[in-house]
Parts: structure tokens; sequence; C-alpha cells
């Protein structure tokens, strides 16, 4: 979503005495100066629950999961029944867990999923919460508490509330199995249904970017664009479409890098990296095999795990 989407979001009851200047500052993506701004509010007001949960937002935005975790441990203890709040304490958890040793690994997604139950517990139609416990259980082994004896039900029980969300879970859970053949199943009959969050249709985006699926790319985007036409993900999913067709690479070109260049940095974004990764795939339809490495190694800088940019420089190395 774009700023003012995001402004919009914020002015709802749970950040109304958040300084405006921290709620536009954190929508522009500056995660930094949000932060700092917001330190200062939690500095005069410590016991304000919206800026603790704020600022762990801006900690998480910002791949500080430390810190997200201690902002959103306050969140929760000043405000227990807040289903967000808890949903957000879960997945900075989750991403500690990610980056850590097994044993650490283990305890921390322990803790991820009992926020995401208790979100849901919260609110059940905290949907974005229940995506994530149904993910958890449906990847995580036993020994984490995850199984998908567990998701079943929580499909299920999410598809009686959202048709379309149910579908969707449904789908993630078959990708979480690399099963892709019945994610695509699943995949497309959520998409029918006409899903109400565009974060939910651009994860489906993602996926069928990944998998060089340009036909579900375009429903993709006119499913997205009838949810939130000002996201600034459609333009970046119109121009892998075209890099895909082998077509058109100055339009191509100039709406990856106006990504670049004004996407705010987002988790559940495609990242700069990913942009820079479909340009080499544009030089690279254009037998300019230089500039597409440029744009590799630039992805690969931004992320060194980047296992796209990778294949693709070490393939070009190799020719």
């Amino acid at each position: 979503m774009l700023v003012a989407a995001w402004l919009t979001l914020f002015a709802c009851r749970a950040y109304a005495d958040v300084p405006p200047e921290a709620k536009a500052l954190f929508a522009s993506g500056d995660y930094s100066r949000a932060i700092e701004v917001l330190n200062h509010a939690a500095a005069a007001a410590p016991n304000d629950a919206a800026v603790q949960h704020l600022l762990a937002r801006s900690y998480f935005e910002s791949e500080q999961f430390d810190r997200a975790i201690a902002a959103g441990e306050k969140s929760v203890s000043l405000e227990p029944q807040n289903s967000q709040y808890h949903e957000l304490l879960g997945r900075a958890y989750g991403e500690k867990a990610g980056r850590s040793g097994w044993l650490s690994a283990l305890a921390l997604a322990k803790k991820a999923r009992k926020e995401f139950d208790a979100a849901v517990h919260i609110d059940e139609r905290n949907f974005s919460a229940m995506q994530a416990l149904i993910e958890f259980d449906c990847s995580a082994p036993g020994i984490a508490g995850g199984g998908e004896d567990k998701a079943r039900p929580e499909i299920q029980k999410l598809g009686s509330l959202d048709a379309a969300e149910g579908r969707y879970a449904s789908g993630n859970c078959r990708r979480q199995k690399k099963d892709y053949a019945a994610a695509d199943a699943e995949f497309q009959k959520a998409l029918e249904l006409h899903p109400k969050s565009a974060d939910l249709i651009y994860d489906i985006g993602d996926y069928y970017m990944k998998r060089d699926q340009a036909d579900g790319l375009a429903v993709v985007i006119k499913e997205a664009e009838r949810a939130e036409a000002a996201d600034p993900r459609g333009d970046f999913f119109r121009a892998v479409i075209l890099v895909l067709a082998k077509q058109n690479p100055a339009e191509s070109g100039k709406l990856l890098r106006e990504y670049i260049a004004r996407a705010p940095k987002r988790n559940n974004y495609p990242s700069k990296a990913m942009a820079h990764y479909w340009l080499g795939r544009m030089h690279e339809n254009q037998n300019d095999a230089a500039s597409a490495k440029q744009e590799y190694q630039e992805a690969l800088n931004l992320e060194p795990k980047n296992r796209f940019a990778n294949e693709a420089l070490k393939r070009l190395r190799r020719d």
C-alpha cells in the first residue's frame, strides 16, 4: 500500500495517540527516523501500548528482531487483549527463530505459535493471524508445536468464515509441503472467490513469480487492483509479466526502476533485490550478458542469500 493507504490505517483508534510524524515516517518506509520519534514518545508515555506496537513494527520491518520482540512483548503486556499485538509478536519470534541455532529456534518457534494462537482466540476474524498459525502448523515439526493434523481443522474453520481465505490457506499449506500442483489448484480457486486482502493476493503473486507463471500473475494483478488499486506491487508484477513474455523491455525496465526508487521496504513486498533480478532477466532477453550480470550482482549485494540471482549469475559465468 502507498502512504495514503497506510495513513488511513493509522487513523484508526488503535493509533490515535501515536505521534503523526511517526505514522508518516513508518508509512514512507523511513523506519530509522520513525524509531527515533517513537522512542522519544515511549520515554514520555511508557505505558502507551500503541506506541510500543508501532515501535515493534518499525523494528520488525528494519529486521531488528530482538528489539521488535522487546517492544512487542511490552505492547502485549500493556494491552493483552489486542489480537494484532499478539500476531506481530509471534511474527517477530518466528523471524528470530529462523536466524537462531537449533535449541534457541525451537524455543522461539513455540513462543511464535503461542502468540498466533492467542491472536486467533482473541479475534477469530483476524485472518492474517489465522493464516500465520496455519502456515506454522503446516510447516513446523511436532517437536516445535506444529503438525498438519492441527492445520486441517484450522483451515476448515477459516474457510467457514471466509471461503477465499480458506482456499488460500489450503494452497499455502500445500506450498509448504512442495505439492505445487495442489497449491496451484487451491490458489486458483482462492482468486476466483475474489479475496479482500491485497497482501493475500500478492502473496499468491509471489508464488507465481517464483515459478514463472505469467498467466497466474495476470489474474493476481486484476484481483489486486480491485482490492487495492494504488498498491505499488501491481506495477512490479506487470514488469515481471513483460519480462517473462520477452516484450517491451523499455516499459518493464521503467516499472522495475520506479519500484526500486519509490516502493517502501515491507516484509511482504517484493524486495528491491528481486527487482534487480528481474532487470537482469530483462537484459538477458536482450542478449546483454554484461548488464544482466551487473543487475544480478546488485541483487546479491542487497540480499547475499538471494538464490534466484545467485543461480542466474553462476549460469552466466559458466557461459
